[in-house]
């Protein structure tokens, strides 16, 4: 038994690659196990609502598996007997399968503190710390992939991290040529938060898109539309356009026009504006000082119209169409019992030779006389 163990291939013991593969094998079993616990157990302290506890679990049964694989690995190649090029490429898989482990498991790391982040976001009135909580996140995650990737370019090229930073540096010029968009989103994200126009779920209207913010990245914004489409507004766009902000209204001002006949007499009118005027007193969601305002306002082409003007508090959209409903039953209601009548475009057309309205044209018979005929 002891010779088949020492039986030599690729130059290595049979043992040695029966240890390799073992390793392996133990390593990736072991991440798969402590996910599938870690998770089980996050999710009974989630249900207890203990939520940094159970994201902490989670995150590190996640990057578990990738991280213990790789350590697998590297410990494994290391029992092997390499020499040359071959050690050295067996020594740089290493290297670089240990770093993107680190990476991995860091990279869900980061839902620890962000996690945390929002629960105390969650207990404050503003929503500004909401909106920067995922851009934290975003941030933290870009932040571990950059210094991975600059790990395993200094395991390539066996220079010191300094130099490759320089290099980085030389060559950010071109890249920010290249991303003069994405440079643009960047810094119109950071005038969105500096002025502070909307926050997450206030509803706005941007070039005839009116809908609610549902998320604010570093690069672009989301709105979700009445009619229910997702809209991805650049933030380098959004910080230059006039935004309506909806959502931020005091209350929800109402302008309508009452027209009625032109055969309504005048003290038909006068009780018209009246009518209006005891519906609207006091009425359902009115502040003191912005009172009713009802006349009597112009003279139209074909009908006399009356200005109604209300403003409703506070600015739930809902309920101010609701109270609208019951005000525009009442008018119709009330003028039908006061026989006024409501007016509609109308045209009279006066024909020639018409017995019941005579046309007469005038026709000059001599300076300074007129003679009429029918």
């Amino acid at each position: 038994m002891e010779n088949i163990l020492q039986y030599q291939i690729l130059g290595n013991s049979l043992w040695r690659l029966l240890a390799l593969f073992g390793i392996i094998l133990i390593s990736l079993l072991a991440g798969k196990v402590a996910r599938v616990l870690l998770t089980r157990i996050g999710l009974r302290f989630e249900a207890r609502n203990r939520r940094i506890i159970a994201v902490t679990l989670k995150a590190v049964g996640r990057g578990a598996v990738l991280l213990m694989a790789a350590a697998g690995i590297a410990l494994g190649l290391a029992l092997l007997e390499l020499r040359g090029w071959v050690a050295e490429a067996s020594e740089t898989v290493s290297g670089i399968l240990v770093s993107v482990g680190v990476g991995y498991f860091l990279y869900w790391l980061v839902d620890i503190p962000t996690t945390w982040l929002s629960t105390l976001a969650g207990r404050t009135e503003t929503k500004l710390d909401d909106m920067l909580v995922p851009i934290v996140r975003k941030s933290l995650r870009v932040t571990v992939v950059i210094l991975v990737l600059v790990q395993v370019a200094q395991i390539l090229s066996d220079k010191p991290i300094t130099s490759i930073i320089a290099g980085l540096g030389i060559g950010g010029l071109a890249f920010a040529l290249a991303a003069q968009d994405t440079i643009k989103n960047f810094f119109g994200s950071v005038v969105l938060f500096a002025d502070k126009p909307f926050e997450m779920g206030d509803r706005i209207v941007v070039e005839g898109h009116d809908g609610v913010v549902e998320e604010v990245g570093l690069r672009s914004t989301k709105v979700r539309t009445l009619d229910g489409h997702l809209v991805t507004i650049p933030n380098g766009e959004l910080a230059n356009k006039i935004i309506r902000n909806i959502g931020k209204r005091p209350y929800i001002r109402r302008v309508a026009n009452l027209t009625i006949t032109y055969d309504t007499p005048p003290e038909k009118v006068e009780r018209a504006v009246e009518i209006v005027k005891e519906i609207l007193e006091d009425h359902e969601g009115m502040d003191p000082e912005l009172p009713a305002r009802v006349y009597f306002s112009e003279f139209n082409a074909d009908a006399l119209n009356i200005l109604v003007i209300y403003w409703y508090h506070p600015p739930n959209y809902w309920d101010y169409m609701a109270f609208t409903e019951r005000f525009n039953k009442a008018v119709f209601e009330k003028f039908l019992e006061e026989g006024i009548e409501f007016a509609f475009p109308t045209q009279t057309l006066y024909l020639a030779g018409d017995p019941a309205r005579p046309l007469t044209i005038g026709v000059e018979s001599a300076p300074g006389e007129r003679k009429e005929e029918a």
